[in-house]
């Protein structure tokens, strides 16, 4: 049981790293609930996850939406 909390612990922390690289602390603020809305299941980098929350672009607050098109230019 301690074996598995430590991996999944582990992978936190990778995920959190991985989405930080991609954007900024408040880009990720901005999307970090939709990210666990919609695209939990999206392992991060190459752009994963901003090409998960662009195909739920519909479903986006304003606020995620800029972030969205910002990452696109």
């Amino acid at each position: 049981m301690r074996s598995i909390m430590l991996v999944i612990s582990f992978s936190l922390v990778l995920l959190n790293a991985a989405f930080a690289q991609d954007m900024t602390t408040e880009q990720r603020a901005a999307c970090k609930s939709d990210y666990d809305k919609l695209c939990k299941g999206t392992m991060p980098g190459g752009g994963r996850i901003i090409t998960c929350l662009n195909n739920q672009y519909a479903s986006l607050a304003d606020a995620r939406k800029k972030v969205v098109d910002a990452q696109k230019k």
